[in-house]
């Protein structure tokens, strides 16, 4: 009787602002979808290689073998296309430490931490809270004298 093959899983989180990412990698061919559908359809298109830079900056053969399925919720288009790439990039980190070397681990880290460190890093700077006596935070209504 054969004892059934552990799934080989990985589950990582991107964050900006309000916005969550979370990716779920297994073994597969390449597929990366967001949301449910292909990351190739995300909106908005301007932004679209914003996606694609941590797959560009370690290149195809990297991803070939795995699967990332991300969801994201929160924020608005852009915060939620930041959270996204962090994400993947976090992912592949998670995945080569858990189930390739150490070395590639370090490697991948490196060019990703040379490019940008947002890649991996989580961004801490939220809105601040609305006060009253003016329109925003800082801000506060005109003051006349007479």
């Amino acid at each position: 009787m054969d004892t059934p093959q552990k799934k080989r899983v990985v589950q990582t989180f991107g964050k900006k602002k309000t916005a969550i990412a979370v990716a779920y990698v297994t073994d597969g061919k390449g597929m990366i979808r967001v949301n449910g559908q292909n990351w190739t359809l995300v909106t908005p298109e301007i932004l679209r290689y914003k996606l694609f830079e941590p797959v560009l900056l370690l290149g195809n053969d990297k991803f070939k073998d795995i699967d990332i399925r991300i969801r994201v919720k929160g924020g608005g288009h852009v915060s939620q296309i930041y959270a996204i790439r962090q994400c993947i990039a976090k992912a592949v980190v998670a995945w080569y430490q858990k189930y390739v070397d150490e070395s590639a681990k370090k490697e991948i880290k490196e060019t990703l931490l040379n490019y940008d460190r947002g890649l991996l890093v989580a961004d801490p700077r939220r809105a601040e809270p609305k006060k009253f006596g003016g329109r925003g935070a800082r801000s506060k209504y005109q003051k006349s004298y007479r």
